[in-house]
């Protein structure tokens, strides 16, 4: 299937690294790391399918409601994933940037996303954006926020002036949101946007997701005809 797809973007709520932890009788620690591996490699299957954009849900607005052993341990795996794979990930020419509201970060998180985004600002591959702190009503109260401190008149909002102040401001809608782990919620993820994405929920847990996975949930996407409302 290499380069093949013409799908633009893929969305995905990374589902199940604790459940797949507690089945294999391991702290949920050990499946948010075994969640990085798939990360990695979905990330390399969406360049060889040639999927321009990649959005995943790392870290949701209500997530700090979690023990704070466990907000503290997923903080502390952002920031040393991106120093461990960032040099590879640019090389491979992905492009990384964050949505959500990076002010509740530490500094040094937020240190270390700044340069993570302005490392690979100038990269053409895969479009990697990663959803950290981010809440989709969040993100369109911030939106409706921005608008009016814009000066922008109630006659001239649309469609376009709401997407153009969404944390997404200039990436295409997923074409397909796929969720892991079973749960067929949306958990409060890019709702503006996947008004017509394709829903595909697969039962597999997210550290046992991979390009093979993928290519599934390509496949079945191929199959179904989107209607856009008509």
């Amino acid at each position: 299937m290499e380069k093949e797809s013409n799908i633009k973007h893929i969305a995905i709520i990374m589902d199940g690294n604790r459940r797949w932890a507690k089945e294999h009788n391991m702290p949920s620690a050990a499946g948010h790391k075994r969640g990085v591996t798939s990360l990695r490699n979905v990330v390399r299957a969406c360049d060889e399918f040639g999927v321009k954009y990649l959005t995943v849900y790392a870290f949701s607005t209500e997530n700090w409601k979690r023990t704070k052993e466990e907000v503290d341990f997923l903080m502390d795996l952002v920031a040393v994933t991106l120093k461990n794979e960032l040099d590879d990930m640019d090389k491979e020419g992905v492009k990384i940037s964050f949505i959500g509201d990076s002010s509740k970060l530490s500094d040094k998180l937020q240190k270390i996303t700044s340069n993570a985004q302005e490392k690979t600002k100038n990269n053409t591959g895969v479009n990697l954006q990663i959803a950290l702190n981010y809440g989709s009503r969040d993100e369109i109260i911030h939106a409706v926020k921005s608008i009016v401190d814009a000066g922008i008149k109630s006659e001239d909002i649309n469609e376009q002036v709401i997407s153009e102040h969404l944390y997404t401001s200039g990436i295409p809608n997923p074409d397909i949101l796929i969720r892991t782990g079973g749960e067929k919620r949306i958990s409060n993820y890019l709702l503006w946007q996947i008004a017509y994405s394709e829903v595909i929920v697969v039962d597999e847990y997210w550290p046992e997701f991979d390009k093979c996975s993928l290519a599934k949930c390509i496949e079945e996407f191929s199959r179904r005809q989107r209607r856009y409302g008509k």
